[in-house]
């Protein structure tokens, strides 16, 4: 019972702040992409440009991944990664628990002749 609760709480919690952050553009993303991109061109090694680029493409995947994503931060998306792993899971353990109990019904029914 505290987990749905919980997962009723993070969804009004990602809802407000869904409201409360303006999306960016993916143009106005892109621009600040290619800034930074030239900004570690020159101080950064090309082994080290490969790796925050490698990190990069999986923050934009977990953007789109994560409802609401794309208006997040880095820190906030990863605080919203957690509160939507957590959701998850207690969306499949209600399903098990479900699943449970629909089997123990159909083997009553079973036994039962029906």
């Amino acid at each position: 019972m505290a987990n749905a609760k919980h997962a009723s709480l993070v969804g009004l919690k990602r809802g407000r702040r869904a409201e409360n952050v303006h999306k960016r553009s993916r143009r106005n993303i892109k621009e600040t992409l290619k800034v930074q991109e030239m900004d570690r061109a020159t101080t950064v090694g090309a082994g080290e440009d490969d790796e925050r680029a490698d990190v990069e493409r999986k923050i934009v995947a977990l953007q789109r991944i994560i409802p609401g994503g794309e208006s997040f931060g880095v820190d906030e998306l990863f605080e919203e990664t957690a509160d939507y792993i957590m959701a998850l899971q207690c969306q499949i353990k209600a399903m098990r628990v479900l699943s449970g109990f629909l089997e123990g019904l159909e083997k009553e029914k079973r036994k039962s002749g029906g």
